[in-house]
């Protein structure tokens, strides 16, 4: 059984998912992702999400060089960055940054620049709140490790 401690955690882990899953910010994708941990690699998630938190930095930051640097944009590319940051957003389970990605994709797909520009904020500010919570939700993960919960969660 566990410690008090531990449940407590359980419960905050549990709470901040349902939380990110109520707000849309996550869909059952990151479900799928989280039955692929076991107790014998337990930062198998924090590992794949970071990863994708790497990758959609950089493709981020080359979305606004390529809509800031250019008077006439370079909407091919902005397709390519766009269509692998909701390919691997989708892969996590990231459904808003997804769908924001979708918004973007049309208004790259209609060249037009000022679209672009305002949902690359919104995007900028999606994939913060992401990254926070999901950070947020992985140091609570460890302690509750470290309180002596095993497994992930969900699986429990």
């Amino acid at each position: 059984m566990l410690g008090s401690g531990a449940d407590r955690l359980r419960a905050d882990v549990n709470r901040l998912l349902a939380f990110l899953f109520h707000q849309g910010i996550l869909d059952e994708q990151f479900l799928q992702l989280q039955q692929l941990q076991y107790e014998s690699s337990p930062n198998f998630v924090s590992q794949v999400v970071n990863i994708y938190f790497q990758e959609s930095e950089k493709l981020l930051r080359n979305l606004r060089s390529l809509l800031m640097e250019r008077k006439l944009s370079d909407y091919k590319n902005i397709g390519i960055h766009i269509n692998q940051l909701m390919g691997s957003s989708s892969s996590i389970g990231a459904k808003r940054v997804r769908n924001v990605c979708v918004a973007f994709r049309a208004a790259s797909d209609q060249n037009n620049r000022t679209g672009c520009l305002r949902v690359l904020e919104v995007l900028e500010h999606d994939y913060c709140f992401l990254k926070n919570k999901l950070h947020e939700l992985f140091q609570i993960e460890q302690q509750r490790i470290l309180a002596g919960g095993v497994g992930y969660p969900m699986q429990n």
